[in-house]
């Protein structure tokens, strides 16, 4: 007997019978995934400009404190980065990036309430983080998504 994690998903055929592998790819996304992958571009794309903006200001205007400027603009570009990379994982259907899209929303709703508070708030900055956030999360556990991304790829695979 053959289970489903013994049979190779890129290769000749999966356990259904049908090819599946660089002639025959999977082109079929519900909807669900299409919206998830649609708002986390977007997310990234405003992560890309907000790094663009730093980097801006960094050539433009003397900050306080250079490392800290240098320091903040280096973490928005990683985060754009590795959110990029969530995207990609995400169209492919690999598993790993749940946790890792659950983790960048959390981070994102953890702005989104400090933007709410302190002598400034900053309630549009926040209302635009949390809920994308919230729309997130919503689709990221929705039946459609979670079998979308139920691939796994062959380093994580157990022998």
């Amino acid at each position: 007997m053959v289970s489903e994690w013994d049979v190779p998903v890129n290769t000749a055929e999966n356990a259904d019978g049908f090819e599946t592998g660089p002639s025959h790819p999977r082109t079929h996304r519900p909807p669900t995934l299409v919206a998830l992958v649609v708002i986390l571009a977007l997310e990234t794309v405003v992560l890309a400009s907000a790094t663009v903006y730093f980097v801006l200001e960094l050539l433009t205007s003397k900050p306080a404190s250079v490392g800290s400027a240098l320091t903040i603009t280096a973490i928005i570009a990683l985060a754009t980065i590795w959110l990029g990379f969530i995207v990609a994982g995400v169209l492919r259907g690999q598993a790993w990036t749940r946790a890792a899209v659950v983790v960048v929303q959390v981070l994102f709703a953890a702005v989104a309430i400090g933007s709410f508070q302190g002598p400034d708030p900053q309630v549009g900055l926040g209302v635009a983080l949390l809920i994308p956030a919230l729309v997130v999360l919503v689709l990221l556990f929705s039946k459609p998504v979670l079998a979308a991304t139920a691939g796994r790829s062959d380093q994580n695979r157990m022998l």
